[in-house]
């Protein structure tokens, strides 16, 4: 189960939350094979569903990669990357810089997402492992659109570039 959300403070409101249920089977050492379902809550616009397939592991150097493949219920394709890498500072205290990146085949004008590299993002997070299986991190990041979904979003009026401080758990059972 993965999932990720925004809240805008600014304007005091939801945007989004991405919701994965994923079957995942470990194809070798390091890597897994997942599969499954993904639901987008969006406010201001219809819900999403999407097919989801992802390749997720350790790549060489120890960077944590999850590439995945999106398939809309309206026949959009899109792709996530995401790289991690673990910095640790104590046994428990850890520093994550992470990069991500969006990607569609075409353009989807209802969404404002258009073809091709839609957007990059760098940010850091710190992690505190208070268990191995439990551990609350908090951490800043930058957003940048690109390419023909910046000139969707700066017609509709919307910010382009983004910068926001996040928050999270990491826990697995």
């Amino acid at each position: 189960l993965k999932s990720e959300g925004d809240y805008n403070t600014s304007k005091g409101e939801h945007e989004s939350t991405r919701a994965e249920l994923l079957y995942s089977r470990n194809v070798s050492t390091f890597w897994d094979v997942q599969a499954g379902l993904r639901h987008d809550f969006i406010a201001n616009a219809d819900d999403r569903n999407f097919a989801a397939f992802s390749l997720y592991g350790l790549a060489p150097y120890w960077f944590e990669v999850d590439a995945s493949a999106y398939l809309s219920d309206e026949g959009d394709v899109s792709a996530r990357i995401e790289a991690e890498y673990d910095l640790l500072l104590t046994q428990r205290l850890i520093l994550q810089p992470r990069f991500e990146t969006n990607l569609a085949l075409q353009d989807v004008r209802e969404y404002n997402i258009g073809s091709g590299i839609n957007s990059i993002e760098f940010g850091t997070r710190l992690r505190y492992e208070v268990t191995r299986k439990f551990a609350p991190s908090i951490g800043g990041e930058w957003e940048q659109n690109l390419g023909s979904t910046k000139n969707m979003l700066e017609a509709a009026g919307e910010d382009t570039s983004k910068t926001a401080i996040v928050a999270g758990v990491k826990f697995w059972f």
